[in-house]
Order: C-alpha cells, then structure tokens, then sequence
C-alpha cells in the first residue's frame, strides 16, 4: 500500500465541536475546548500518523462576522487555509438547522477547488430520523465529496471519518516524524489551556477580552518541577476584579484547573504563578494583537 499524507482544515461556526474532535483524534489536549464561541484564535497544526497515512489538521477559528480586530484577523486565518489544503472538513452541528452562518461558509467556499467533505457532529443529541432529513437535505446540495455522521464527544464513527480523510489524501511522504502531535511550542499550549479555565470558569463578557501571556517556563536544577510564570490580560479594570475574584478565590480556581492539565501535558510537577493585567481595548490593536502572538 502506498502511503498517503495531506493536509486538511477543518471550517465551520463557532460551538460545533472542532477541537473536541480533534483532540479526539491525536489523543491529546491540543487545542483548548469551551462551550463559548471563538475559543481558537489561532490555526493550529495537528499531526495524525498510522501505518497508511499522516494527516496534517489545521484547527482554525470558527467563521464568523467579524466585529473587532482581532475578529477580522480570525475570519483571514480561516480564510487563507481553504487553498492550501487537500481536504476541507465542514463541520455543522446535527441537532441544529442549517443557518445563516452555515450559508456564509457555503459562499466563502464557492471558486473553491479543494474536496469538501461535511461532517455532521453532535448524532448523540439528535434524533435517527431526524438525521436522516438533515442528511438528505445536505445531499441534495451536490457540494460535498462526502458526508459523515459523528459524535466527537462519544467517539462515534471517528474511524468511518478518518478513512473518508484518507480516501481524499494523495501519496505523500511523511511531513513529520511518526510521534510529532503538533507544530505549537509548549508555551503556547500552557497559555491555552490557563485561557481555558478562564472561559470553562468565567461569565459570557469577559473571556472575549481575555488573552493570556507565558512570560517564562523553568525546569528546576532538580528537574523535579517547572516554574511557569503568566499573565492574563483583560480590556477593563472591572474585569480584572472578576478575574481575580473575592479573595482570590477566581484565580486560585483557574490556577488550580490549569495548574492539573498542564502537568498532565508536560508530565512533570508545576508551580504556576497568574498575574492579572489590564490593557485596554487590546482587540482593536493590531499592534497588541500580534504582541499576544496572533500572526
């Protein structure tokens, strides 16, 4: 059997589970996972490896109308991944009708060449028969290469998935040693995950103006603990006080959360200190913006 590589981006609205799936599927914490829209700012490579294929995943941010800076940089980052891939996965949650936003995608993907395969996410929230309308619905679309039914939360036809991926995929080589999971360097992990516990952790207006700064990471002499150092930005002073909570206690919980994943990723003990700071209107400044590390 020949070998098979690519690379494929997975696209839709906020919410339909795009990291969980991709999590899923590396098997590791990658990417940050929230019930809150705009949860991955970044694109973030993934690397799938077996004995027939090496898949390269770009986790994107989910598209939508843009209403600051940094949500113009995010709709761009989705954009310009759409050509230069092999495979493009529109996700869409099943339990829910295809909307607005859906049909935005639908046009951003029109002159689009690159094979198309729809992903519908959620099965375990959803009815059988009920499926069976949205299926034939998205069918008679004549847009896609192929439609897959899934639960990423339940690990349902994750398989089925993968061989529709790598069905797609030409031969290729092996763009990255077998045990390579992802392109990001652990600091911007770690920052991910703290901004995580933040959005898991904090009320609807503040995670939108929450960015979060890895200052320093050092593994003491005794290579027994590693010290992490991070600031977590916020547009406005009242927010700071939230963040950091009655006592505390808000922080201490985020650090505490954060504190757990990030020694499960690194596989070795933390001391995390968290550091509230404030800065101003930061996505609406390009010069902050990529200051924070969005490029």
């Amino acid at each position: 059997m020949n070998f098979k590589s690519g690379f494929v981006t997975v696209i839709g609205r906020p919410n339909v589970g795009k990291s969980t799936l991709l999590n899923r599927i590396i098997g590791e914490k990658i990417s940050i996972i929230s019930d809150k829209p705009q949860t991955t700012r970044n694109r973030i490579q993934m690397v799938y490896t077996d004995e027939a294929a090496q898949i390269i995943f770009l986790d994107t941010p989910g598209i939508q109308m843009p209403k600051n800076v940094l949500g113009e940089y995010m709709l761009k980052v989705s954009r310009s991944t759409l050509e230069d891939v092999d495979i493009i996965l529109f996700m869409v949650d099943s339990g829910k009708p295809f909307g607005k936003l859906d049909t935005f995608i639908l046009r951003e993907l029109e002159g689009i060449t690159t094979p198309v395969l729809l992903v519908l996410n959620k099965i375990d929230e959803i009815d059988i028969a009920l499926l069976a309308e949205r299926i034939e619905v998205y069918q008679s679309l004549n847009r896609f290469v192929g439609i897959v039914p899934i639960s990423a939360i339940e690990d349902t036809n994750i398989d089925q998935l993968l061989e529709q991926i790598k069905a797609q995929l030409p031969e290729g080589p092996m763009y990255y040693d077998e045990d390579t999971i992802t392109d990001q360097p652990e600091r911007a992990i770690v920052g991910e995950i703290i901004r995580e516990k933040i959005l898991n952790n904090m009320d609807e207006e503040i995670p939108h103006g929450v960015s979060v700064e890895v200052e320093s990471m050092k593994q003491r002499p005794d290579r027994e603990l590693i010290d992490i150092h991070a600031v977590i930005h916020v547009e406005k002073k009242s927010h700071k006080g939230m963040v950091i909570g009655k006592g505390g206690h808000m922080i201490q919980t985020i650090g505490t959360q954060a504190r757990h994943d990030i020694e499960r990723l690194l596989d070795i003990r933390v001391n995390l200190k968290l550091w509230v700071k404030i800065s101003k209107d930061w996505r609406d400044s390009l010069e902050r913006i990529r200051e924070f590390g969005y490029k």
